[in-house]
């Protein structure tokens, strides 16, 4: 069955003044979220989302209306597990009174996403909170925020939505298949952001391949293909050993660019094993894709890397020193990979890794995942060991008990892994 029905719905919906019910996978946050378009806010749709959901009544916005009303990030630090982007809350400058009724939200609403809204229009701070969406949408994070407001476009609507997390009566999270059984009662669409970026996929496109050529490595020689992210810039690399077609699964490795690792044989992360492991094992393989993304450490960047490096030699593990940063513990978003990946004309694929969220990350976006393979190399120094122990407890990544002291560094160019 198609996909799409559910998403032109939902659009009809929105544009109509109607609520839908977003619902995202069950194993991200597993909940559903009533959305309507801020545009067409109510007293009374106000006081339905606030007597059904948990009353924290968020306005996913575009980055350029965020901008425009100069509303500034929560938190500087913010260790939330998703990243939810909240911004400073808001309040109506005029036309309410204490703020919280459904009346005075509604009023705030349209205040804040009037065509001609400015920040003066609005105090700080307030009852209504609002959510920066990633440009790009679920293409690039596949969030409640991100569909809510991806939505609103696509149905010809200014960039805002009220969004809230469906309840049940007794307090708890309202799940699959109670929201399909609580849309069908109050006549409400329901849309799962798979199918959002699945309809989105079908008409829109983030990349644009660059060069192709070959390259000649240590490992052998591939296809080379390099595309740029229209939406940042970045440029990332595909490396192609053999045929690759949608109907024969393909070994796939996704890995995040580590310049310390990849290239100058850091001894803090596996990265440059993992690099070369995969690169030989596609390559004995004969078919299979390595994708190299420009994602230094794990989203943070270069120079906050080396900064997190600091704080682990004063004690703090991997996860704790991005935290202490004021970064999530991973920041790497898989969409731009994934629509790599298809263009490459990859189907079906067996996944080189150990960690779960990724595989998670990429079934996302409708890449039909079939294996995970494992990927562990043996650590040769006790910084590895200390970061596998780290990815293993706090990351979720699944792998064995860290060995004894291994090999000694200068003795690996290409890394011992486990093919199991």
């Amino acid at each position: 069955m198609s996909v799409l029905p559910s998403v032109t719905a939902a659009i009809d919906a929105l544009r109509a003044g109607r609520m839908v019910i977003v619902v995202d996978d069950a194993h991200r946050e597993n909940e559903g979220d009533i959305v309507m378009a801020a545009e067409c806010m109510t007293e009374e749709a106000m006081a339905f989302i606030i007597r059904h959901t948990g009353g924290v009544v968020c306005l996913a916005l575009s980055e350029d209306i965020a901008d425009q009303l100069e509303l500034p990030l929560m938190v500087e630090e913010n260790s939330s597990r998703f990243g939810t982007p909240f911004t400073v809350s808001i309040e109506a400058a005029d036309r309410v009174t204490t703020g919280i009724s459904a009346a005075d939200r509604a009023t705030t609403v349209r205040a804040a996403t009037s065509p001609v809204a400015k920040p003066s229009d609005l105090r700080r701070p307030g009852h209504i909170f609002p959510l920066r969406a990633r440009r790009g949408g679920v293409l690039r994070r596949a969030g409640h925020t991100e569909a809510s407001v991806d939505l609103c476009r696509l149905a010809g609507m200014r960039e805002s939505a009220v969004i809230s997390e469906l309840m049940h009566d007794d307090g708890t999270m309202m799940r699959m298949p109670d929201l399909r059984t609580f849309g069908e009662k109050n006549n409400i669409p329901l849309v799962a952001i798979a199918d959002i970026i699945a309809y989105r996929q079908r008409t829109e496109t983030f990349i644009r391949r660059e060069a192709e050529t070959t390259l000649e490595t240590e490992t052998g020689v591939w296809r080379c293909l390099v595309y740029r992210d229209t939406l940042d810039g970045y440029e990332h690399m595909a490396l192609v050993q053999g045929s690759v077609t949608p109907t024969v699964p393909v070994l796939t490795r996704v890995h995040s660019e580590c310049l310390t690792g990849d290239a100058l044989g850091s001894l803090h992360c596996d990265c440059g094993l993992q690099l070369r492991a995969a690169m030989q094992r596609i390559q004995k393989e004969g078919r299979g894709v390595l994708l190299y993304m420009r994602q230094e450490g794990r989203g943070i960047g270069l120079a906050n890397k080396m900064k997190a490096y600091e704080l682990q030699d004063r004690g703090r593990d991997t996860v704790e020193a991005n935290t202490e940063l004021g970064f999530p513990e991973d920041m790497r978003e898989y969409g731009i990979g994934a629509q790599i990946l298809k263009d490459i004309g990859v189907g079906a694929i067996r996944l080189l890794t150990n960690n779960p969220r990724k595989v998670i990350g990429l079934e996302g976006y409708g890449l039909h995942i079939i294996e995970r393979v494992p990927l562990f190399c043996t650590p040769v120094s006790q910084k590895q060991k200390t970061y596998l122990r780290t990815k293993r407890t706090k990351l979720g990544h699944l792998l064995p008990e860290i060995p004894g002291e291994g090999f000694q560094a200068q003795e690996v160019r290409f890394a011992k892994c486990n093919e199991n």
